[in-house]
């Protein structure tokens, strides 16, 4: 079974690979990871969406209109198939999953003008939209992965057409390839 990756959100190789993907809502994680998973024979796991399904929350933000995770729990959901490794995490954040879950971290980076088009077809209200946007203009998803992790593990890649998709699909596949080369015996 493949190891655990985190695709900022997260993910998971054979041999304990472990990746995450991070980024701003909007900026592509959910379609490359999916589309990674796909492709790889990874497992695909949402946080979004487990959360929604365990109730992994903590309360409720009104004025994000949206709940609050409970990233405690969140890992401890996680733990047993990290450590069995082969799943890609999708999430905006990173900074509450354990580093020993990753061998690499891509942060998906997207234009403010794109972005926005983005959100606002998700029907984001203006705060929302706006704080998330400035999250993007300013790195913090960013900053936060390069805090959390060593810096030579942590990669930013572009999302801002669908031709990134598939360039970033195929470096993927290329590092995880190269990865599992170098860590075999």
């Amino acid at each position: 079974m493949p190891g655990p990756w985190a695709f900022l959100g997260g993910l998971s190789f054979p041999l304990c690979i472990r990746e995450a993907a991070s980024g701003t809502p909007g900026v592509g994680k959910t379609t490359l990871g999916k589309e990674l998973a796909a492709r790889s024979g990874l497992k695909y796991v949402n946080v979004g969406d487990l959360a929604r399904e365990g109730q992994l929350y903590d309360g409720y933000d009104e004025e994000y209109d949206c709940p609050i995770l409970d990233e405690d729990r969140v890992v401890d959901e996680l733990e047993n198939q990290m450590s069995e490794g082969g799943v890609i995490v999708d999430y905006h954040g990173c900074d509450f999953f354990p580093e020993r879950w990753f061998h690499i971290v891509f942060v998906l980076k997207t234009d403010n003008s794109v972005l926005y088009k983005r959100l606002e077809t998700r029907g984001y209200n203006e705060k929302k939209l706006k704080d998330n946007v400035q999250c993007e203009i300013f790195q913090i998803l960013y900053e936060e992965a390069l805090a959390s992790y060593s810096e030579e593990i942590v990669h930013q890649l572009p999302s801002n057409k669908p031709e990134d998709l598939e360039d970033n699909i195929n470096q993927i596949l290329n590092w995880i390839e190269q990865w599992i080369k170098d860590h075999s015996s």
